[in-house]
């Protein structure tokens, strides 16, 4: 295999927990406010799920890009109806999820001229 479809091969992988330490990042809004010490580490995990929705979609997609390309479109349509009114969230988010499905659909017609 050479170099070049290695890279390939290894982009949506690497986007895709890069991604989600982007949504992380959001998750730390939790700690503002006058919350208890226990809400805020209740609101903070509740605020990580959509970072561990895309993990495990990683997870499962690793060998299967096929699955990783729906999955991540299936992401993108499902964040673009949740977040509907706000259009600037859904160019951010929901383009990031969309270049991960395009991402995983390149790699897997990769790995079937391979």
């Amino acid at each position: 295999m050479s170099r070049t479809v290695r890279l390939i091969r290894w982009r949506p992988r690497v986007f895709a927990l890069s991604v989600a330490g982007f949504l992380a990042l959001f998750a730390l809004d939790a700690f503002e406010g006058d919350a208890t010490a226990g809400e805020k580490l209740f609101a903070f995990f509740l605020h990580l799920a959509p970072t561990w929705i895309l993990l495990l979609v990683a997870a499962l997609a690793w060998r299967r890009e096929r699955l990783g390309a729906v999955a991540f479109a299936l992401l993108t349509l499902v964040y673009a109806v949740w977040a509907w009114p706000r259009m600037d969230w859904i160019a951010v988010i929901g383009g990031l999820l969309a270049c991960g499905a395009v991402l995983y659909a390149v790699a897997w017609r990769m790995r079937r001229k391979a």
